[in-house]
């Protein structure tokens, strides 16, 4: 990686959270900083093409992000609206991590740049005037475009505010006006907190702990059912994330011959040719790593023999992810006792599928899948003469099966999760709900309370489910779940 030179530049910093250059980002007087010539200033100051994009069409989310802005403006009449993109957050000294901005600025915006600002302002006659605060392209003049670690020949070019408005049909201002805009606002006014300190401290005196995270969860259980969208951005993901499955299935011999790391490289190179990346850290785990819940360390051997749990997603350009898991035969075929406690959790899957459907409530397909696992845990007599429904009753199955049997999903792959309890774990499913049911049973190496053979085996099973208005629809059903059915298409991809 090249940096600017210490002969024409100071140390560089990012940019404060409302846009405006630090000190030591700023170029000197004139464009010049140590080592530049007025001449050098000059020439860079001249020569070059006007590339304003004057021909762009509006992206295809912008009618439903209008749309989403007008009910968050319909909940809170006659309050200032603060929805912050979030800023760069330092990886190690001078290198940054990629950028992804905060998942509801997303949903109200469609912009995806780093420290913009929504903010929604209260006209007189009733509901709100949207406003997205971005910095404009870099200045030519000053120098900024070149000197500073920011500027677009450091860092790419950005969208003029022109081309923004034309691409997401949302008002754009320069975002380092936007301090004075805040510390002039009167009248009640709510932030999303946590991802711009900067718009925080600017507005510390005006908004309440209280109002702000009301406006927090009003804002995620907006997202609780989905458009379509999300709906076609969301089959997108799991038709990626199946492409991505084949893909480490063709190379488990070269992951044997490395590690976990090979799989999980394979699987983001399709994320990253068909996405934007992928939507969490990759679970990839071989062997006795498949029963630790959220193995990412991914540096383990994949050996004949063992199960591979592979527990990923591909998150679209548009930042909605996928979120599946199967768990597959390294060498292409199951053990018998492998196949066991694979049925036990595929059997537990469908019961829990099965339980989705319009007006059920959100705890019956985790309750369904936790019985079945409880009924085989039972049967292969793990809990002595106990029976099921005590076992159950003392939740004693959650030993080996650990987590919930689910979540929502959208932008975030543990979606919604500011929704209060009555609306999401609490609630009822609704038509155009999108959540994962993945059942899973997790011996581990150590546990001295089941039989030796059983040891080191780790199963999860993962789909992404869309409440219908009379069912669901498995929106990951491109790949296999049936221990023949994975066999036979492993089959058909292992070299």
């Amino acid at each position: 990686m090249n940096e600017p030179t210490s002969e024409t530049l100071e140390p560089q910093t990012p940019r404060s959270a409302q846009g405006e250059e630090t000190e030591a980002v700023k170029p000197r007087k004139n464009g010049l900083d140590r080592g530049a010539s007025e001449e050098l200033a000059e020439n860079m100051r001249q020569g070059w093409a006007d590339t304003e994009r004057h021909d762009l069409e509006a992206v295809p989310q912008a009618a439903h992000t209008a749309r989403r802005r007008a009910v968050l403006s319909a909940r809170f009449p006659g309050e200032r609206l603060i929805v912050p993109a979030g800023t760069l957050k330092v990886r190690a000294n001078d290198t940054y991590h990629p950028f992804r901005p905060g998942s509801d600025y997303v949903y109200l915006t469609a912009d995806q740049s780093e420290n913009g600002v929504l903010v929604l302002e209260p006209k007189d006659g009733g509901g709100h005037e949207a406003t997205l605060h971005l910095l404009p392209r870099s200045d030519r003049d000053n120098g900024e475009f070149w000197l500073s670690a920011r500027g677009e020949l450091w860092d790419g070019r950005r969208n003029s505010l022109a081309e923004n408005e034309r691409l997401l049909g949302l008002a754009s201002a320069d975002i380092r006006r936007l301090t004075d805009l805040l510390a002039d606002a009167t009248g009640p006014v709510r932030v999303l907190r946590g991802l711009d300190a900067g718009v925080e401290e600017a507005l510390r005196d005006k908004v309440t702990a209280e109002g702000d995270e009301e406006f927090r969860t009003f804002l995620s259980e907006m997202r609780l059912v989905k458009d379509d969208f999300e709906l076609a951005d969301l089959r997108f993901a799991c038709e990626a994330t199946a492409r991505g499955f084949e893909d480490v299935v063709r190379v488990l011999d070269k992951a044997q011959a490395n590690s976990e790391r090979y799989i999980e490289g394979t699987f983001f190179l399709r994320a990253r040719v068909e996405g934007n990346a992928v939507g969490y850290a990759s679970i990839c785990a071989a062997g006795p790593h498949a029963t630790t819940i959220h193995w990412v360390r991914n540096d383990g051997p994949v050996r004949p023999g063992d199960l591979l749990l592979l527990d990923a997603g591909v998150e679209t350009r548009n930042l909605y992810t996928a979120d599946i898991t199967r768990t597959l035969p390294v060498s292409g075929r199951f053990t018998p006792l492998q196949r066991t406690i694979y049925d036990a959790v595929l059997d537990a899957q469908q019961a829990g599928i099965e339980a989705v459907k319009p007006g059920a409530s959100y705890r019956d397909f985790h309750e369904a899948a936790q019985r079945v696992l409880t009924e085989r845990l039972v049967s292969w007599g793990l809990f002595g003469d106990l029976s099921v429904e005590r076992v159950f009753e003392l939740g004693l199955q959650r030993r080996w099966t650990m987590h919930g049997t689910g979540h929502m999903l959208g932008l975030d792959v543990h979606d919604c999760a500011a929704a209060r309890a009555e609306r999401y774990v609490g609630g009822p499913l609704e038509p155009g709900m999108v959540l994962t049911v993945e059942p899973g049973l997790y011996f581990q190496a150590d546990d001295l309370t089941v039989p030796e053979e059983y040891r080191g085996i780790g199963v999860r099973i993962e789909d992404d489910i869309l409440v219908t208005e009379d069912g669901r629809e498995i929106l990951s059903c491109a790949l296999p779940r049936g221990a023949d059915d994975v066999e036979t298409w492993m089959a058909s991809l292992l070299p």
